[in-house]
């Protein structure tokens, strides 16, 4: 018994120390990890990154760095830890390479949610498609198209390659052209156009619309006329302009271009 004694004692005066340093070191460092998930949180939410994302991510960075922590831990009472560490990495290699398509996805979707290229409601062209953005999420973004289709797509395909972002200024221009006849006085077809504009009050007065003169195709005259607007009355003023300046034509007595080709004969 007082061997058993004088061993107890021993062991407990050399692993006593190492208890209490890891101790110390596990709690420490289970609540530094909690404050780095908090900090992350408050950060993501002051980018106004997705509410959907943020426990996710920070879910992964506590989880990580707490086996950090437990990791560090082992290695204090003496035990191997470079097996765990091995099994770990072999662990995330097979499931990284299982889910290299998804993961890249989802990290596209991060730095989307993050760095907000667009949000939704925007209107942009991305992966060949356009539409509004009706939700960003960890693997896809959906688009409802202007013809009321929803396209998914992947996020993947999203950052790989140019993205427009159509409304992301507030304000846009609407480009068009009208052809008139070759013999139209210019001045009087930029009024008449000018008039129509100016009827519309979704067409802002500044900056001013633009009514140039674009080419002169065979027998006609070209007009390129660039109104400005709101985002949200894109087309509202594109078909306005359309339809009313063909009313506006008609009723002025502006011809329309005709076609024409001199044709010489040898004899």
């Amino acid at each position: 018994m007082e061997n058993f004694a004088s061993t107890l004692t021993s062991m407990a005066m050399a692993y006593a120390p190492k208890a209490l340093l890891a101790l110390i070191t596990l709690v420490l460092g289970f609540w530094i990890a909690n404050r780095v998930a908090s900090l992350m949180t408050r950060m993501l939410r002051a980018r106004k990154t997705d509410e959907t994302i943020i426990p996710f991510l920070t879910s992964i960075v506590s989880v990580l760095l707490k086996v950090m922590v437990l990791v560090s831990v082992a290695g204090m009472f003496g035990i191997e830890t470079t097996s765990f560490v091995a099994l770990i990495g072999a662990a995330g290699l097979a499931l990284g390479l299982a889910l290299q398509g998804s993961l890249g996805h989802f990290a596209s979707g991060v730095l989307i949610l993050v760095f907000r290229p667009y949000k939704v409601g925007d209107l942009i062209t991305a992966a060949g498609f356009t539409g509004e953005v009706e939700s960003i999420q960890v693997f896809n973004t959906v688009l409802k198209t202007l013809d009321n289709k929803r396209i998914i797509i992947p996020n993947g395909s999203v950052t790989s390659g140019p993205i427009t972002n159509i409304s992301g200024q507030g304000t846009i221009r609407v480009d068009m052209t009208f052809d008139v006849d070759a013999g139209e006085d210019i001045d009087r077809v930029r009024k008449a156009i000018q008039e129509v504009a100016d009827a519309n009050p979704q067409i802002m007065k500044a900056p001013s619309v633009d009514i140039l003169i674009g080419g002169h195709p065979m027998g006609a005259t070209r007009f390129e006329v660039r109104p400005w607007c709101d985002v949200a009355h894109y087309w509202d003023v594109h078909y306005y302009m359309m339809e009313n300046i063909k009313r506006k034509f008609v009723a002025a007595g502006i011809k329309g271009p005709k076609p024409a080709m001199d044709v010489a004969v040898a004899r």
